[in-house]
């Protein structure tokens, strides 16, 4: 059985082949699982996603398994606590920023029944529209992040290189 080809980026390390091959463009089912991947890409702003692979463990275990329920009721102590933990990004923003969207992601799913039916009856038309949207609803959203977490999550369609296996596969 041969090799399968993958989009350039994903080839250089081991972590970024895993993510590409099973996470990439895969449609997510839980708020939890929407959130986390949301708040690894605000952390990724400014880095490379490779950091954040190789932190997303420590991610998962200082953020409660991304419980939102958790997450939005952080205090100052943890705050303290996340702002010293060696395992994560240790951005004062970023660390807010999960805070409050984990509240937002509350509110989101006392209006809509869940995170993922927000995301879903969402009728944007361009990327333009989603981020007018994200930058209306949560914090630390940017046109990158919010095109990441849509490609990733699979509500917007992915361009694999010509030759990768995945090319014009994962669209909803």
């Amino acid at each position: 059985m041969g090799e399968k080809t993958r989009c350039a980026w994903a080839e250089s390390h081991p972590l970024l082949t895993v993510y590409h091959d099973e996470d990439y463009g895969v449609t997510l089912e839980t708020d939890a699982d929407l959130f986390e991947r949301l708040m690894l890409e605000v952390n990724q702003a400014g880095l490379s996603w490779l950091t954040i692979l190789k932190k997303r463990d420590g991610f998962r275990e200082a953020f409660d398994g991304f419980d939102i329920d958790r997450v939005a009721d952080y205090g100052e102590s943890e705050r303290t606590r996340l702002l010293q933990d060696a395992n994560i990004i240790r951005n004062r923003l970023k660390i807010n920023a999960a805070i409050h969207n984990a509240k937002v992601v509350q509110s989101l799913r006392d209006e809509h029944g869940s995170f993922k039916h927000w995301l879903d009856r969402q009728t944007c038309e361009s990327l333009e529209d989603w981020v007018k949207l994200f930058r209306a609803t949560f914090k630390f959203m940017g046109p990158e992040i919010v095109n990441e977490f849509l490609m990733s999550t699979g509500y917007i369609t992915i361009t694999h290189d010509a030759g990768c296996w995945l090319n014009g596969k994962r669209a909803r």
